[in-house]
């Protein structure tokens, strides 16, 4: 893992602090990493970290595979947004007379 920022736990040794953003080691086989390569380099998804803990001195972090939305649905959710921002503006007016 590159990037990520994993804090020492507050209870751990307080004369050891490691760096919290080094490079960390991916326990999974290649062909598993190769996959997850493959799958983010050339179909767009992005690795989301979905649960992170500590166990046994160790981190383990459960991630996913996530595809962003498309240009269409962007419009849509923010043509939704727009209509249910309209519709609190009309129920205020109409509650006010």
């Amino acid at each position: 893992m590159v990037g990520g920022h994993i804090s020492a736990l507050p209870t751990a040794s307080t004369h050891v602090n490691p760096d919290p953003v080094r490079t960390r080691k991916l326990l999974l086989h290649g062909e598993e990493i190769q996959h997850l390569i493959g799958k983010v380099e050339r179909a767009g998804y992005t690795l989301v970290p979905l649960d992170m803990h500590y166990k046994n001195g160790r981190i383990k972090i459960e991630i996913g595979l996530a595809r962003g939305k498309k240009q269409h649905d962007k419009r849509e959710t923010e043509k939704k947004r727009d209509w249910d921002r309209e519709k609190q503006r009309l129920m205020r007016s109409n509650s006010k007379t």
